[in-house]
């Protein structure tokens, strides 16, 4: 019974996912003339290539959510629905 449950958490979660993955594909979608445009703003704003660090720790915090941002979007664009998940797994089991 356990098992079943486990199976069907999962087969929901995998389908949330999925169904994210295909709303930032559609989004950032290399058809539009200014994805290009847009993702390179928001690398750059996110600090994509550069470290965060600043010696004000309140900075440092900032900088650091906008490069968070960034790479939450690479991953929806980037990983498959079973990588995603199970970052997502690793992410949850940490927090136990």
């Amino acid at each position: 019974m356990i098992k079943e449950q486990a199976e069907q958490v999962e087969r929901e979660a995998k389908k949330i996912i999925s169904e994210d993955k295909s709303s930032y594909m559609r989004v950032f979608s290399l058809d539009s003339v200014d994805v290009e445009h847009v993702l390179k703003d928001l690398a750059e704003f996110c600090r994509a290539h550069e470290s965060t660090f600043h010696q004000d720790p309140r900075v440092a915090a900032n900088l650091d959510g906008r490069r968070e941002t960034w790479l939450h979007i690479q991953k929806y664009l980037n990983l498959d629905v079973e990588e995603i998940y199970r970052l997502h797994s690793i992410k949850l089991r940490g927090r136990s």
